[in-house]
Order: structure tokens, then C-alpha cells, then sequence
């Protein structure tokens, strides 16, 4: 495992407060304030972030009330075989998340990454309105309100979500804070609500198992919401393999630069490796009942990943290459990059067999 490097503080923090009401300078202010935290950290805290706290509140009680479901119920929304379509209900160790780009051919590399099995259940979210990515529901009777509660947080998400768009777009140094609203409708994004079960800590340490192993995330941004176990480390500006916590921060949001963002900023802002691993503290470890032994208590996350549409072109912006930073990413569409980051995440479903006769 590599080193845990204890300084809290190489994660910067920004307040919104003042970014919807306040002047022109403010929001400048505040937009530096966020690029200067991706560009050298790519993780940030927000504060006052817009998505308010009982409202949060009462999506850790409904994430808590799906996960304390019997697992027969739960699988009554399964995730869909392959990694196409990212929705509904994955039970511990079906996903395996790694860094790793699996091409085909590549099933050797595919089956060692999946011999540490990820402890974890996650439930995916999506637009309604989506074609590619079709929400996987539990009937109505098994959640009464479950539906309908998360396709409107979902939406309050994103409405979160486009002023830090709009912050990034004056950070970087357009003149048009609404030029990455043209490329998210909104309808391309995910929201996940992740469930860490309690495990050995030992397990953890010894790598025979993993909660989350260390990747980057794929799209614009991602807007985290978690509770106060704690275990979210993040690579070390200067020091690569060594990470830093991400401490819970009460009412705060934890943002961070993904591929395609660092694309768009030509790595001007940075789309940083990130895992999730045993608590920092304590007190979030309990005893078993076999002496000695230590166990992690659960950990509830809400991540809302910010994509943009499926057939966007995500192209070097103009403002972030001169001669002596060229351009160093061909343009990609992001559906074809999420499918090629995809592969390998879930096991893809087997051919359909043909009868001859």
C-alpha cells in the first residue's frame, strides 16, 4: 500500500456565499479561488456550495433505507450486465474499479485486477430522459418515494453543479462563464449513491481486499457529498503514490477536476488520483468480537458525476495552449471515452449462444 501522507490542508477550501449575489470582482475572486485549487490539487472543499443541508440530509436517509434492504429486494433493480449502461443496483464486488485501460485482448490484465474484489454496493442514478443510459428502478411498492425524491435531487444537483461551471469558465479565462453549460444539458450525468459495508481493517491493509482503489474520474466534475466516517484519500500534489485525507468537512462539498475537464485545460487544471480506504480515525473503527481484530464502520458517499452530452467534442480550449504549452489531447467525444474507460469496470455479458440445427 502506498504511504498516507497526514497533511489536511493540501486540500484548499473555497465559499460560494457570495458568488449568485455579490459584484463582478467577487466572482472573479471566487473563480480563481477554484481554478487555483484544480489546477494544483484538483480536489477542492466548497462551502455554501447552493445544495442545501436537510436536503442532503434526507438523501443519506434514503441511501441508508435502499442499503438496509434485503438483498433479494435490491437485486429486483440490477445493474445490467457490461459497462454500457451504469444504472441500478451493483452488489459488492460486481464493479471493479481500477486505473487500468482494458482493450480487448487484454483479459489477463482484466482477471488479475479483479482478484482484490471491491467491497462495496452502489446504486447509479440518471435523466429520465436519457436513451443510452435508462434508469433500473425497485418496483414502487419496495421504496414508496424513492423514485421520486432522487430524480428531483438529481436535478437539484445540477443546478449546483452550473455555477461551478461558470466559475471555471471565468478561472480559466473565458469571457463566456456559460461556455460549458453548451455542452451539459444535464442529462448525462450520474448520481451514485455508494455504501461501504463494514470489514476488517486488517483486510484493508494487507490489499486482500479494497474498498475503492485509486483511479481518476472520467468526466467535467464530480460533486461529493459524504458522511463523517471518513477514508477518501487523494495523491499528493507533489508526491505521486503518496496520499493525503480528505477529512470530512461538515455542510461542505468535495469537487474535483475529471479526465475530460483536464482535456478541455490542456492539464492547466488536473484531474488527480483518488481512492477510498480505511477510516483515518479511530473512533470509526470498532472492535469484533475475535480479539485484537478491528472493524471499519460503514461509510455512506453521494457522488454526482458532471458529464458532458454524449456527442460533445471535447477539444483544447484556446486560452489554454500557446507555444509554449501545445496542445497535448486529440479531440475525443465523450461517449467514446466513457465506453473506453468502461471497459473492464463490469464483466461484459457473455454472446448470446446460437442453436444449429
Amino acid at each position: 500500500m502506498a504511504d498516507i501522507v497526514p497533511e489536511e490542508s493540501a486540500i484548499p477550501c473555497v465559499d460560494f456565499s457570495t458568488w449568485s449575489k455579490g459584484s463582478v470582482e467577487d466572482k472573479k475572486r471566487i473563480a480563481h479561488e477554484l481554478t487555483n485549487a484544480c489546477r494544483g490539487v484538483g480536489f477542492v472543499y466548497i462551502v455554501n456550495h447552493g445544495v442545501p443541508g436537510d436536503l442532503l440530509q434526507e438523501a443519506f436517509g434514503w441511501s441508508k433505507k435502499l442499503f438496509d434492504l434485503p438483498q433479494d429486494t435490491k437485486m429486483l433493480a440490477p445493474h445490467p450486465p457490461g459497462p454500457t449502461v451504469h444504472r441500478g443496483y451493483s452488489w459488492p464486488g460486481l464493479e471493479k474499479v481500477s486505473q487500468d485501460i482494458i482493450k480487448d485482448g487484454d483479459e489477463a490484465k482484466e482477471a488479475k485486477n479483479r482478484m482484490v474484489e471491491d467491497v462495496k454496493e452502489s446504486y447509479e442514478i440518471g435523466s429520465e430522459e436519457s436513451q443510452l443510459q435508462p434508469n433500473v428502478w425497485l418496483p414502487q411498492d419496495v421504496l414508496p418515494g424513492f423514485r421520486e425524491f432522487m430524480t428531483d435531487f438529481y436535478w437539484k444537483c445540477f443546478e449546483a453543479a452550473k455555477e461551478l461551471l461558470r466559475a471555471l469558465a471565468i478561472g480559466v479565462g473565458l469571457e463566456d462563464e456559460d461556455f460549458f453549460l453548451r455542452f451539459h444539458s444535464g442529462e448525462n450525468n450520474q448520481l451514485r449513491l455508494l455504501h461501504y459495508p463494514p470489514i476488517e481493517a486488517e483486510k484493508l491493509s494487507s490489499n486482500s481486499v479494497a474498498r475503492m482503489p485509486a483511479h481518476s474520474d472520467w468526466g467535467t466534475i464530480t460533486m461529493l457529498f459524504q458522511d463523517e466516517c471518513g477514508g477518501l484519500q487523494i495523491e499528493h500534489p507533489n508526491e505521486g503514490g503518496h496520499f493525503v485525507d480528505a477529512t470530512p468537512m461538515k455542510n461542505a462539498m468535495v469537487m474535483n477536476v475529471g479526465d475530460l475537464l483536464m482535456r478541455w485545460s490542456n492539464d492547466f487544471l488536473k484531474s488527480t488520483l483518488h481512492r477510498v480506504t480505511i477510516p483515518p480515525v479511530q473512533e470509526n473503527l470498532d472492535k469484533a468480537q475475535v480479539e485484537g481484530q478491528l472493524i471499519t464502520r460503514a461509510r455512506y458517499s453521494i457522488p454526482y458525476f458532471v458529464s458532458p452530452d454524449p456527442r460533445a467534442v471535447i477539444k483544447c480550449l484556446f486560452v489554454c495552449a500557446d507555444e509554449k504549452h501545445p496542445v497535448k489531447y486529440e479531440p475525443v467525444v465523450q461517449e467514446e471515452y466513457r465506453r473506453m474507460r468502461a471497459k473492464g469496470q463490469y464483466v461484459e455479458a457473455p454472446a448470446p449462444t446460437m442453436t444449429v440445427s
